[in-house]
Formats: structure tokens, sequence, C-alpha cells
């Protein structure tokens, strides 16, 4: 092997490394972060609460968030589904400063538009996104009231940019945790955009 390939290597390790994130029956990372109305959101208080949370990765310029966020209203129906049963949704952009989604204003006006009943957080440096391992908009993770993570990956079964699928992995996660029933899948292969990190 080739000092440039032992290089590519090492780096690409680096990098899986840095996202390498949480799977089903993990305790998931604590984290505290401020939303684009100046709230301070901190997962453990949620939990104390006896919460279920949805944690959802967002970038308001993704067209896959536009999916399902402004086209089908996908994130908007199963929030309104659950909200009842204890369910806390948080939306949460990892774009670093310069990348497509960053920033208070764009995801300020973006909340409005697509008029998201959820709080945008804003974790810009990356390290939530990094601690949980999310790669996509959207990648979905949902947590227990007992911190535990019941399930990860895509919002339903169609990587399509237009077409929702078929099954929506989350609200079957939910429909099962609110009903004290073992999360049938419980991972899936996340799809959208990619996160934009920093580099």
């Amino acid at each position: 092997m080739t000092r440039f390939n032992i290089l590519t290597a090492v780096l690409l390790l680096a990098s899986v490394a840095a996202v390498a994130g949480v799977a089903p029956g993990d305790q998931a990372p604590d984290f505290s972060l401020v939303d684009t109305d100046g709230h301070t959101h901190s997962l453990h208080d949620y939990l104390a609460a006896g919460q279920t949370v949805v944690l959802e990765w967002f970038n308001p310029d993704c067209p896959f968030i536009r999916k399902h966020h402004l086209d089908a209203r996908t994130m908007n129906r199963i929030y309104t589904q659950f909200v009842a049963d204890d369910v806390v949704w948080l939306a949460i952009n990892s774009s670093a400063p310069g990348k497509q989604g960053h920033g208070l204003d764009r995801n300020r006006l973006a909340r409005a538009e697509y008029e998201m009943p959820m709080p945008v957080l804003l974790d810009e440096d990356g390290a939530v996104g990094k601690n949980y391992g999310a790669k996509t908009t959207p990648h979905m993770f949902v947590i227990t009231a007992d911190g535990q993570v019941a399930y990860a990956g895509a919002i339903d079964s169609d990587r399509s940019v237009h077409q929702l699928g078929e099954i929506n992995h989350v609200s079957e996660a939910l429909a099962a945790i609110t009903s004290a029933e073992s999360v049938t899948t419980a991972v899936t292969q996340p799809y959208g955009c990619s996160v934009k990190y920093g580099n």
C-alpha cells in the first residue's frame, strides 16, 4: 500500500470514528442545545419528565427535508398524532457556519415557512450530531423515557425525493412504545442529504 493510500485510509477511519454514533439499545447521549427562539432544550429534562423523545436531523435546504416538512407534512402529522402521548419532537440542525442550511435566521424562516410545531435546535459545532452518528437529513432517533435508543434510521421506506414510503418507521416505533410493546424494526438505513458538518 502506498503512503498516499495509507493516509487516505487513516483519514477515512478517523472520519467514520468521528461519526460512529449510537445504535438501538444504547443509552442516548445527553445534550443541551438552544433553539431558534433562544430556549434551551436538555435531553435529561425530557427524560426526567417521563417523555419519549424523537430527534430529527434537519437542514431546511435539503430536498428530503422539504419533502417531509413542506410537501407531505410528514413530520407535523406524526408529531400531532403522538404529542398527547408525552412525545417530544426536536429537530436538530448540525450544519456548520458557511454550509448549506446553517444559521439562526435561515432556520427561523424555515420553521415559519414549514409551519413546524416542533423547535429547531442549533448544533453548529456538530458535537451532538457526531455523538449520535447523524449522517443524513433527515436521520431519525427515537428515545424511550428510560433513555434508551429504541429506533435509529430513516423516516420511512421510500428513499426517493418525491414519494412517501408505505411504511413510516418512526410512526411504527412510536405506536409500539406508547402501547408498551417492543419496536419491531429498530434500525434502518437513513437516507437524505449528508449532514453538513464542518471540516
